[in-house]
C-alpha cells in the first residue's frame, strides 16, 4: 500500500439501539428485541466501522425501502446523502456522535412516511459502491408528531386512544346502558405483524401492491382499508358477521373478550375469516388495528341507532293489528349499534382544518360503500351540520343519529295507516369511555344539536338539500298534528317498576290519559318479543289483550307481569325484550296510540378476585365465584378467562353442572407475562344464562432477579 494511502471504510457491525429508540418512540410496549419507530422521529443507530470515520473524506450513502415493488416516483423508495436532506421524501441521517471505531447516526423519517415494514440500506464511498441492509425497522404514524396528520396535542388523549390496551364499550338500550370491558391489546408483540399482514392482503395491495402501499402514508386511506378489511364480507378479511343462533363452527359474538384472539385466529389460519361478529366486536377489533398502527381512535356507541336503507332519512317501522312488529321492514333502529372514531386531518376536504379531528370508521358490513362493505372516514363535524354531501358516507352516518322515525299500522287487507312521527328517538346517549377514567363521556352534542330545537330541525333540512334526498311529506311537529286532525288526545307511558334480573319476573306499568271531553272505549293491546339488540324482532314472548274504559282528563294504571317462564328460554342470544301497548279507539278505528320499552335484563354477578399487583413470570392464583339464581341447574358451562400481559392464550374451565342455588368456587393459577397495567377478564356461558362477564385489574411489576443475597 502505498504511503499516506488510507484504508477503505468499512461497516462491521451495527447497533440499533432497539431499548433505547423504541422508549423514544413509544413502541418499547411493544417490542424491545425489534426497531419500531414512529414517523417523524429520528432515532439512532451506531456503525462500527473498520476504522475512525471522516467527515471530510468518507461519504455515506442511504436507501430506505418498503414494498415488494419499491419506487422513488411513488415514495416507496429514498436515496440520500450524510447531512442532507432528500427534498422529495424528506428523510435524512445526520452524524451525532463517533470515535476511533464507530460512528452514531441520527435517521430521521418525514412525518408523511409510509407506514410498515421498512429496509435501511447503507453505501461507503459512492452511490456506486456495495451497499449493505443495516436495519429492519417498522415504522407507524406518529400523533406526538406535530406534522403528521394524526397529531393529538393533548399527552392525555395520546395515553388514552394510542396506549391504552384496555377499553370499555357501551351496550343495552338507551335508558339502560352498560359497560363491557374489552381488551384491546394492540401491544402483544404480534399484533404489528397480524396489522401490517391485514393491509397486505386488502384487495387493492393484492390488485396492485406497489400503489397501495405508496398510498399508506395517507391515515384516510389506511382507515379506509382497515374497515374494510375487519368484516369478510368481500375480501379475506378477519370476522364474519352473523346476528342470531345458530353459532355453529365458531364462538357466539357475546363470547369475546378481546381483539387478540380473533386477530391470532385469522393470522394463523392463513387469514381464514373468524366466526362470528358483531357491530362491538368489529369495532372492537378495528380500534386495537388503528392504536397499533398509531392513529388515534375510540369506540363509540350510538343507542337508537338508525339503519336506512334507503338514504331517506326516514326509518319506516310496521305494526300488524295486534300490535307485534312486522320482521319484513329493510330500515330498522338497532338498541345500539357500535363504531370507531379515529383522529385525523382532512385536507381532502378543505383547505383549512373544518373537517379535521374525529372521523366516523364503521366496518361492521351494514350497507356498500363505492362498491364495498365499508363506512367513512366521515367527519363528524360534517355530520353535526347536516354535510351530508362529504365523504365518505355522510348520509348514513347522520341517519344513524338523526333519522325521523314514522310508526305505520298494516291491516289485514295491506293497508297502511300512519301511527306516529317521532322526530326524537333516534341517535341518544352517544358514548365512549372517558380519558383516563373508568366512566361514560357523552358525546351526542358532537354529532347533533339538542332535539327539538330549531337549529336541529334547520340542520336536518340542510342534510336533506345537501344529500340530494328526496325528503317525504311527514308531519313534523304537533301543530302539524293538530292541522292534520291528528293530535294525541291519548297519552300512554310503559316503565319498569323495577329493574328485571334474569329468573324473574318482569313488572311494568302501562298509564294512559285522556285529553277527550267523554268517557273512551279501548282496545288495549300489550305484546312482549324478544328482539335482537338489531332492532328485528326475534319470537313472542308473552301477550295479553283487554277492554278498557278510559275516563275524561283522568289516568288510568294497567299493572303487567311477564313470567320468567314465558321469556327465559326466548331471551337466549337476544340483546334485550321490547313492550309495545297498541291502543284502538272503538269509536273511531282510526285512532289507534302505541308506546314501546326496551327491557334489558340485569345479568347474575360473576366475581373475580386477584392480587392487585404482581411480578412478572411469577405464578399467581385468581379466584372465580359464580352463583345459580334459578330454581333449573345450569349445564354445559365454560369459562373463558382472557387478558393481554397475563394469559397469553385464553383459558377455557368446563363447568358441566351447577345445581340450583348452588355456587362454584374455582382457584385458576395463571403467570403474567408482560410489565404494566393490565385487565383480566371472565366470561360464563352455558345452558341458561348467556356471556356473563366479570374483570379485575392487575398492575405487573418488573419480574424479580435472584442474586447472592435472595430476590431483588
Amino acid at each position: 500500500m502505498p504511503y499516506g494511502t488510507t484504508l477503505a471504510l468499512a461497516i462491521r457491525d451495527v447497533d440499533l439501539h432497539v431499548k433505547e429508540n423504541n422508549k423514544a418512540h413509544s413502541t418499547e410496549e411493544i417490542s424491545t428485541k425489534r426497531l419500531i419507530v414512529r414517523r417523524g422521529q429520528n432515532f439512532q443507530l451506531t456503525l462500527h466501522t473498520s476504522r475512525q470515520f471522516k467527515p471530510d473524506a468518507d461519504e455515506l450513502f442511504f436507501t430506505v425501502e418498503t414494498g415488494t415493488w419499491p419506487s422513488e416516483a411513488k415514495g416507496t423508495r429514498c436515496v440520500f446523502g450524510l447531512g442532507e436532506t432528500n427534498a422529495k421524501s424528506g428523510w435524512t441521517a445526520q452524524v451525532q456522535d463517533s470515535d476511533n471505531s464507530s460512528v452514531t447516526l441520527a435517521i430521521s423519517s418525514p412525518a408523511n412516511a409510509c407506514v410498515g415494514l421498512q429496509t435501511l440500506i447503507v453505501k461507503v464511498g459512492s452511490q456506486n459502491a456495495i451497499s449493505k441492509p443495516v436495519a429492519n425497522l417498522t415504522v407507524l404514524f406518529n400523533p406526538w408528531c406535530t406534522d403528521d396528520s394524526v397529531y393529538l396535542q393533548d399527552e392525555d388523549e395520546r395515553q388514552e386512544y394510542v396506549m391504552n390496551e384496555n377499553g370499555l364499550i357501551y351496550r343495552g338500550s338507551s335508558d339502560r346502558m352498560g359497560p363491557m370491558d374489552w381488551d384491546f391489546g394492540q401491544f402483544e408483540e404480534d399484533m404489528v405483524d397480524i396489522c401490517l399482514k391485514l393491509l397486505d392482503m386488502n384487495p387493492k395491495c393484492l390488485r396492485d401492491a406497489a400503489e397501495d402501499v405508496s398510498a399508506r402514508c395517507n391515515p384516510i386511506y389506511v382507515g379506509r382499508v382497515i374497515s374494510a378489511m375487519i368484516n369478510a364480507n368481500d375480501d379475506r378479511g378477519v370476522l364474519v358477521g352473523r346476528w342470531s343462533a345458530p353459532y355453529s363452527g365458531g364462538v357466539a359474538p357475546t363470547q369475546w373478550s378481546g381483539s387478540v384472539d380473533i386477530l391470532r385466529q385469522w393470522y394463523k389460519k392463513r387469514c381464514a375469516p373468524v366466526n362470528y361478529g358483531q357491530c362491538w366486536v368489529f369495532a372492537g377489533v378495528m380500534c386495537t388495528v388503528m392504536r397499533c398502527l398509531g392513529i388515534p381512535c375510540r369506540v363509540v356507541t350510538n343507542f337508537d341507532s338508525a339503519h336506512d336503507t334507503d338514504k331517506s332519512l326516514t326509518i319506516d317501522s310496521y305494526y300488524d293489528e295486534n300490535g307485534l312488529r312486522a320482521k319484513d321492514s329493510r330500515d330498522s333502529v338497532w338498541n345500539f349499534h357500535v363504531w370507531v372514531e379515529a383522529w385525523m386531518k382532512r385536507p381532502d376536504l378543505s383547505r383549512d382544518s373544518t373537517y379535521d379531528g374525529w372521523q366516523v370508521l364503521d366496518p361492521t358490513p351494514q350497507e356498500k360503500s363505492t362498491g364495498v362493505y365499508c363506512c367513512g372516514p366521515c367527519p363528524v363535524k360534517a355530520i353535526l351540520e347536516g354535510h351530508t354531501d362529504m365523504k365518505y358516507d355522510a348520509p348514513f352516518v347522520f341517519a344513524e343519529v338523526n333519522a325521523d322515525q314514522v310508526s305505520w299500522i298494516v291491516g289485514e287487507d295491506g293497508s297502511e295507516r300512519r301511527l306516529d312521527t317521532d322526530t326524537r328517538t333516534v341517535g341518544k346517549n352517544i358514548s365512549t369511555k372517558a380519558v383516563g377514567k373508568n366512566r361514560r363521556q357523552d358525546l351526542t352534542n358532537n354529532y347533533k344539536y339538542s332535539e327539538g330545537s330549531e337549529r336541529e330541525r334547520d340542520v336536518f333540512e340542510e342534510a336533506v338539500r345537501r344529500g340530494d334526498m328526496e325528503r317525504p311529506i311527514l308531519p313534523s311537529s304537533l301543530e302539524e298534528l293538530e292541522e292534520l286532525g291528528n293530535f294525541p288526545e291519548i297519552a300512554m307511558k310503559l316503565a319498569e317498576k323495577k329493574q328485571a334480573a334474569v329468573g324473574e319476573d318482569v313488572e311494568l306499568t302501562l298509564v294512559l290519559h285522556s285529553e277527550h271531553q267523554t268517557s273512551q272505549e279501548l282496545s288495549v293491546k300489550v305484546n312482549a318479543q324478544a328482539m335482537r339488540y338489531t332492532g328485528v324482532p326475534d319470537s313472542l314472548v308473552w301477550r295479553q289483550e283487554r277492554d278498557i274504559q278510559l275516563q275524561p282528563k283522568q289516568d288510568l294504571e294497567i299493572s303487567i307481569q311477564i313470567p320468567y317462564s314465558a321469556y327465559g328460554s326466548k331471551m337466549l342470544g337476544n340483546n334485550s325484550m321490547k313492550v309495545s301497548a297498541l291502543v284502538f279507539s272503538k269509536q273511531d278505528l282510526w285512532e289507534s296510540y302505541l308506546a314501546e320499552k326496551n327491557i334489558v335484563l340485569e345479568d347474575p354477578t360473576l366475581i373475580i378476585k386477584a392480587p392487585s399487583t404482581c411480578h412478572q413470570y411469577m405464578e399467581m392464583t385468581v379466584e372465580l365465584m359464580f352463583h345459580n339464581p334459578l330454581d333449573s341447574p345450569l349445564r354445559h358451562g365454560l369459562l373463558r378467562l382472557s387478558g393481554s400481559g397475563l394469559v397469553r392464550d385464553t383459558m377455557l374451565i368446563s363447568v358441566p353442572h351447577l345445581p340450583a342455588d348452588h355456587r362454584v368456587r374455582l382457584q385458576i393459577p395463571i403467570s403474567p407475562y408482560r410489565v404494566g397495567k393490565h385487565k383480566l377478564v371472565a366470561n360464563f356461558d352455558c345452558s341458561a344464562l348467556r356471556d356473563i362477564k366479570a374483570c379485575c385489574d392487575i398492575e405487573v411489576l418488573p419480574h424479580l432477579v435472584l442474586n447472592g443475597n435472595g430476590f431483588h
